[in-house]
C-alpha cells in the first residue's frame, strides 16, 4: 500500500496509509519518458531491454522538488536535459539497477545525486576510435608519442600502458665471436583508474639505444602524469658486465661463463619476465617478454625472446602483440624475436631493431656488431560509451 500524494485538504487517511507514508508510489515506464509535475515525490521506474531516456524540461518543477529515478531494465536509461539544466558529479547514464535522486534548485535547474557506483568518464587525446569488446562499446584513445589527455568528465578509465623495450647487447670479437643477449621488453600494466576532470601529460617511453660492443640501453618509462607509470625493459648483456640489464623485463645473458645468466625482472613477473641464459661463447640468451621468460641459448643457437602480450582483448580486432623480448645473437642461428615483434638475434651481424610502439626488445649482436635498438612504448586508454 502507498499513501495518496500529494495530500488533499479534508482527506482522512487510514492507519495503514499513514504507516506506508515512506513508501514511494511507483510510476512504471517501458519507453522514453518526459517528467511531469505528478512525478514529484514518486519513483519513476524504467524497465526496458533497449536504451531509453528520461527527459527533464524547465517551467514544470519548483525549487526543492525531488524525484527518485531508477533503472530496472537491461538497457541503459539516460537522464536527458531537455529545456532544463541537469548536473551531476557522477553519470546521467544509468546501467541496470542504477538510480538516484533528482533534486530541483529552481524551475530550470536540477542536480542528480547518483546512488550507483562510479561510472566511466569521458576524455580526449591521442588517436580516437570506437571499439567493441565482449559486446561492450568503448571509445579507445591510443598514444604513440608524448601528448595530453584531457578528462572532461571524471570517472573510470581502463588503461593498458607499455614502457619502451631495451636494446640488445653488442657482440665481441675477442677470443671468440661471442653472441650477446637480447633486450628485455618494456613493462606493462593493465588497470582501471578513477581520474578527476583535468589535463594529464602522457609520456611514451623511448626504446633503448644499442651501443657497439656494449650492453644494450634501458628502455624508457611510459606514464600518465604522476598517476601511473611503468619502467622500460632491460638491455641485453655484453662483454664485461658493463651494462644495466635490469628492467621490467630483463635482457638475456652474454656468451661467456661469467656473464651467461640472464637478468632478473625488476618488478617481478607481474610486469615482465627474466632474460634467458647464454649457453657458450657463441650464443646469447633471449630477452624477457611481457608474458614469458626469455629462452636459454642452445649450443650455437641464440635464445628466443619471451612472448609478448596480445592487446586485442583490450582494443578489439585481430591478434596484435606488444612487448616481445629480443632474440640472442649467435654463431649459427640468431634467436627469434618474441611474438614476432622483438628484434631477432644477429648471426655475425647486428641484432634486429624492434619497431616503434611495439615496446619490444632489440636483438643481440654477434662478433663486433651492435645489438638492435628497442621499440618505443605505447599507451591505450578506453572508456565505455
Amino acid at each position: 500500500m502507498t499513501t495518496p500524494f500529494p495530500f488533499v485538504a479534508n482527506t482522512v487517511l487510514t492507519a495503514a496509509q499513514l504507516n506506508a507514508i515512506t513508501t514511494l508510489p511507483v510510476n512504471a515506464k517501458t519507453a522514453n519518458y518526459t517528467l511531469v509535475v505528478g512525478d514529484v515525490g514518486q519513483r519513476v521506474q524504467m524497465t526496458a531491454a533497449g536504451s531509453t531516456t528520461i527527459t527533464v524540461n524547465s517551467g514544470i518543477f519548483s525549487a526543492g522538488d525531488t524525484i527518485w529515478i531508477q533503472n530496472m531494465g537491461a538497457g541503459t536509461c539516460t537522464i536527458t536535459a531537455g529545456t532544463a539544466t541537469v548536473g551531476t558529479a557522477s553519470s546521467l547514464a544509468l546501467a541496470q539497477y542504477g538510480g538516484g535522486t533528482l533534486v530541483f534548485q529552481s524551475a530550470s535547474a536540477a542536480t542528480f545525486f547518483s546512488q550507483q557506483s562510479a561510472t566511466y568518464g569521458t576524455a580526449t587525446g591521442g588517436s580516437s576510435s570506437s571499439v567493441t569488446v565482449s559486446s561492450v562499446n568503448y571509445t579507445l584513445l591510443t598514444f604513440t608519442t608524448d601528448a595530453t589527455l584531457t578528462v572532461s568528465k571524471a570517472g573510470l578509465f581502463d588503461c593498458l600502458i607499455f614502457g619502451g623495450g631495451g636494446a640488445g647487447g653488442g657482440g665481441q670479437s675477442a677470443v671468440a665471436a661471442r653472441g650477446a643477449g637480447g633486450g628485455g621488453a618494456g613493462g606493462y600494466v593493465l588497470t582501471t583508474l578513477y581520474l578527476p576532470a583535468t589535463t594529464y601529460s602522457v609520456t611514451i617511453g623511448a626504446g633503448g639505444a644499442a651501443s657497439g660492443e656494449n650492453g644494450g640501453g634501458l628502455g624508457g618509462s611510459s606514464r600518465i602524469a604522476a598517476v601511473l607509470g611503468i619502467p622500460g625493459g632491460g638491455g641485453g648483456k655484453a662483454a664485461g658486465g658493463n651494462n644495466t640489464i635490469y628492467g621490467a623485463s630483463s635482457g638475456g645473458g652474454f656468451g661467456t661463463t661469467s656473464e651467461a645468466t640472464g637478468g632478473t625482472a625488476q618488478l617481478g613477473s607481474s610486469y615482465g619476465n627474466n632474460g634467458g641464459n647464454a649457453v657458450n661463447e657463441n650464443a646469447g640468451g633471449g630477452g624477457g617478454g611481457a608474458t614469458a621468460v626469455g629462452a636459454n641459448a642452445v649450443t650455437s643457437t641464440g635464445g628466443a625472446g619471451g612472448a609478448g602480450y596480445d592487446v586485442s582483448s583490450f582494443i578489439s580486432g585481430s591478434a596484435l602483440f606488444k612487448a616481445g623480448g629480443g632474440g640472442g645473437g649467435a654463431q649459427t642461428t640468431g634467436g627469434a624475436g618474441g611474438s614476432s615483434v622483438g628484434g631477432a638475434g644477429g648471426v655475425s651481424a647486428a641484432g634486429g631493431t624492434a619497431a616503434a610502439n611495439t615496446a619490444s626488445g632489440g636483438g643481440g649482436g654477434r662478433n663486433t656488431n651492435a645489438g638492435g635498438n628497442g621499440g618505443s612504448g605505447i599507451v591505450y586508454i578506453r572508456f565505455k560509451v
